[in-house]
Formats: structure tokens, C-alpha cells, sequence
């Protein structure tokens, strides 16, 4: 009796062994067949880059582009506020000559829009909201007035009205830091994406250089004997024409971001009644404790930078057309030409940097366009020296400056918005702003008294500036490694 009531029992434990062992096998194998699948799925993306490409661009935010027709309002905007900037100065001194006014004055009329532009950004930027249509619409509606009254003046005969319209086209010139905004804006612009938008910005800053003096000098020089439209208001009159058709097609076009919300003001209102008014300063205390000492170190440095190369390249474009009449006896024409062609010839490389910025590294790049333009100044200093100013030997230092400085000039805010909370990134579009505002003006300055200074003593002010560059950039090297892209 004992044997066979034990003897079910068994059967039953053995029978239930083998269902467990045998569900055992059927999980491991599916379990293997998961895994081959994966595998294989894996092997088949990995053979097909163009489909990796597009998942990167489309999963990771890093990669992360606005619309192209937003890209192309914001990126052929600039060039064209760039071309507005320069198209004068082959004709400017001219202008004003013809209405009683002295070169220093035509000096002042090339050099004021940036201090106004400065000035109107304070306001600006505190009620745009974070968003770019109000802005740009501003600018484009000043660059019509400004361009108009400069072409007035000569019919009117009134000297001060030159100034008046580029005072008014300075209240346009905050697109420059929109732009530079726009381009590194973290909710629409990925962090490997925002130096390849610097580097089409500065292509943008090389065609208005470059074509500027150029089409000013053209227009200069055919004339157009009339009262209304000849080679003096012509392009203020051409120049307005272009800002009303880009105008249209912004509105047409541009598709703005989302207004910026203020949750901190929820977040953080007390509840003792007190007022709002205590809230701005202890979010900005907040913010200022989010920095650390090395990263203060990286933003002087950049601002440091982008002040370095508007001030060298300012000073050249203001130094070259007195230099050149006194050395190879140029006319204002010849300069702008010159200045011209030093844009043009480096205008390629700069397309080269926009590729190659994917996979270099934002301080390589500043290294690389620092140590070309050092090196343009340092020819320069040896020709002084030796006396052979001739047209091969000063286009040569020209356009290693033009290059190096452009090429350095395309990374100082992406690399301080890859590397800054994305909260900073209004701050230091500003902070870099203004560096290329001081250095406009105060290498505006430099180059007009570069002759009267002495050749020898301009260059040295302009490598010591360099120099002192690239001792805070040795002494930051590890600090400013970033993203590449």
C-alpha cells in the first residue's frame, strides 16, 4: 500500500520536471532567436549610413536643425546687413566731401550705426520675448528709412542728413546679434550644428566685405549724372529697393519660435505677500551661480576674442584705403577693390570651414584662424621694416588676415553656447555682441590714425592685442574643449 501510493507522487514530480525543462528550452530559444534578430537588424542599419544619418538627425537632439526657409531668412539676411554695412565705404568720404563735410566725418558716418545699434539692443531684447519676428521686422523697416534718408541728402543738400539715415540703419544692425542668436538657440539648434551655423554666418560677413566696397565702388564709378540717383545715393536707393523685397519674403517665410514662458515668476512668488519686484535679482544671482570660475574664464576669453578679431579686421578695411593712396597711390576706388578681392580669394576657404567644422573642434579652429592672421601681421611687420610695400607682398598679409580672423571669429559664441547653461544663451549672444561692437569701433579709430601713428607702431598695438590672446588661450586650453559641430 505504502509502494503505490508513493509511486504517482513520483510519476507526477518527473512529469512535471520535464514540462518545466521543456518550457526552459522553448524560453531559451526564443530568447536566442530575440538575439539573432537584434543582431541582424543592428548589422543592416549599420551597412546603411545614409539611414543613420537620418535616424541621428531625427532622434538626437544634438542634431537638431530649425526649417530651411527659417535657416535661409536668417543666414542670407545677415549677408545682406552685411553688404548694407560696407557698400559705402568706397563712396562715403566722396559723399560727404561733396556736402561741405571733412573725411573724418565720412569716418563717423561708417562707424555710428554700430553705437546706436548697441544702444537700441538694451530696450530690444528686453521685450522681444525671446522670439525673432518683432526684431527682424524692426530691422528690416529701419534698413528702408536709414538707406532712404542717405540717399536724400544729396538732393536736400543737407550734410547731417548722411548721418541721420545711419543712425537710423543702426537700429537695423541688431539683426547681427539675432542672427548669432538665432544660430545657436538651443531650442531649435543642436549642439553639433551650431559652429556649421557660425561658419555660414561668417561666409555671410566675407560676401558683405567682400562685395560691399565693391558694388560702392562700381556704382561710384559709373556715376548716374543725376541729382536723385548717381554714384554717391545710389546705393542707399538700390540698397532700399533690396530691403523691401526681403522684407516680403521674411514675412512670407520665417517661421519664429514659440514666446519664451517665465515659470520661475510661479515658482519661486512668495507667499508673504511681497512684491514681484524681488524676483529678477534673485533669478539672476541664481543664474550666476550656475557659472563656474573656469567657465568665467572661457567667456572672458571668447569675448576677448571676438573683440580681437572685429578690431583687426575693422582697422584694416578703415586703415587700407589711407595707407595704399600714400604707398602704392590708390584711389578710393583701387582700395575698395582691394579690400574686395582679399574677401574674395578667402571666400572659399571659409565654405571649407563650414564642412570641416563637423569634426574639428571649436578651439582648433580658433587656433588655426589666430595663427593665420599672426602670421599675416608678422609679414606686414617685416615689409614696414624693410621698405618693399608693393601689391603681391600687402595683399598677401591681407588676405592671411582676412582668412584667419573671419575663420576665428566663427566659433567664440558657439563655443560658449555648447558649453553654458542653455538659460546663458541670451546673455552671451549679447556679451559677444558688444565685444564686436567695441571691437568696430575702437579698430575704426585705430586704422584712420594708423599713418599718423607710424606704420610700425599700428602693427605692434595689433600683435600685442594677439598676444595677449594667446596667453589666455594657452592658459584655457583644457577649459575650452567643446562639441565638435
Amino acid at each position: 500500500m505504502a509502494s503505490s501510493s508513493i509511486l504517482p507522487a513520483t510519476v507526477l514530480d518527473y512529469s512535471e520536471q520535464i514540462h518545466s525543462k521543456e518550457s526552459n528550452y522553448i524560453s531559451k530559444l526564443s530568447e536566442i532567436g530575440g538575439i539573432v534578430t537584434t543582431s541582424r537588424e543592428a548589422f543592416v542599419r549599420r551597412v546603411d549610413p545614409t539611414a543613420s544619418d537620418d535616424i541621428d538627425a531625427l532622434q538626437n537632439p544634438e542634431f537638431k536643425l530649425p526649417s530651411w526657409r527659417s535657416l535661409f531668412i536668417i543666414i542670407g539676411g545677415n549677408a545682406v546687413f552685411q553688404l548694407s554695412f560696407f557698400i559705402i565705404v568706397s563712396s562715403a568720404s566722396a559723399y560727404a566731401e561733396h556736402l561741405g563735410g571733412s573725411a573724418t566725418f565720412s569716418g563717423l558716418t561708417i562707424g555710428i550705426p554700430t553705437v546706436f545699434s548697441g544702444f537700441t539692443l538694451i530696450f530690444v531684447t528686453k521685450y522681444d520675448g525671446g522670439q525673432y519676428a518683432g526684431p527682424l521686422n524692426l530691422a528690416y523697416g529701419s534698413m528702408v528709412l536709414g538707406n532712404i534718408l542717405y540717399a536724400l541728402a544729396y538732393k536736400a543738400n543737407f550734410l547731417y542728413l548722411i548721418l541721420i539715415g545711419r543712425i537710423v540703419s543702426g537700429f537695423g544692425f541688431i539683426s547681427f546679434m539675432y542672427s548669432k542668436r538665432y544660430c545657436s538657440d538651443p531650442r531649435i539648434v543642436g549642439i553639433r550644428r551650431r559652429t556649421t551655423l557660425a561658419g555660414l554666418l561668417v561666409v555671410g560677413q566675407a560676401f558683405g566685405f567682400s562685395a560691399g566696397p565693391f558694388f560702392g565702388g562700381l556704382l561710384y564709378k559709373v556715376g548716374f549724372g543725376n541729382q536723385v540717383f548717381n554714384g554717391v545715393t545710389s546705393p542707399g536707393w538700390i540698397m532700399a529697393v533690396i530691403w523691401l523685397m526681403f522684407w516680403g519674403l521674411s514675412n512670407l517665410m520665417f517661421q519664429d519660435v514659440p514666446r519664451q514662458q517665465r515659470p520661475q515668476s510661479i515658482e519661486l512668488s512668495p507667499v508673504d505677500g511681497t512684491t514681484e519686484h524681488s524676483q529678477p535679482p534673485q533669478s539672476f544671482k541664481a543664474a550666476l551661480r550656475e557659472i563656474t570660475p573656469p567657465q568665467w574664464g572661457v567667456i572672458v576669453c571668447m569675448c576677448y576674442y571676438s573683440m580681437t578679431c572685429f578690431l583687426i579686421l575693422g582697422s584694416w578695411e578703415a586703415n587700407i584705403p589711407v595707407f595704399t593712396a600714400e604707398a602704392l597711390n590708390y584711389s578710393p576706388y583701387n582700395a575698395g577693390n582691394f579690400i574686395a578681392l582679399g574677401g574674395l580669394v578667402s571666400f572659399p576657404f571659409l565654405l571649407l570651414n563650414v564642412w570641416y567644422a563637423r569634426r574639428i573642434q571649436d578651439r582648433v579652429i580658433l587656433a588655426i584662424g589666430t595663427s593665420l592672421g599672426m602670421l599675416g601681421l608678422l609679414i606686414m611687420l617685416a615689409i614696414l621694416q624693410t621698405s618693399k610695400v608693393t601689391f603681391g607682398s600687402l595683399f598677401v598679409c591681407w588676405f592671411l588676415i582676412a582668412l584667419g580672423f573671419n575663420l576665428a571669429s566663427t566659433c567664440t559664441l558657439s563655443l560658449l553656447s555648447k558649453q553654458l547653461p542653455d538659460t546663458w544663451n541670451r546673455k552671451v549672444s549679447m556679451a559677444i555682441q558688444y565685444s564686436n561692437y567695441t571691437g568696430r569701433v575702437t579698430g575704426a579709430i585705430l586704422g584712420g590714425a594708423g599713418v599718423k601713428m607710424g606704420m610700425t607702431n599700428y602693427i605692434a598695438v595689433q600683435l600685442s592685442v594677439v598676444g595677449l590672446g594667446g596667453v589666455m588661450y594657452l592658459t584655457l586650453w583644457k577649459q575650452l574643449k567643446a562639441k565638435t559641430g
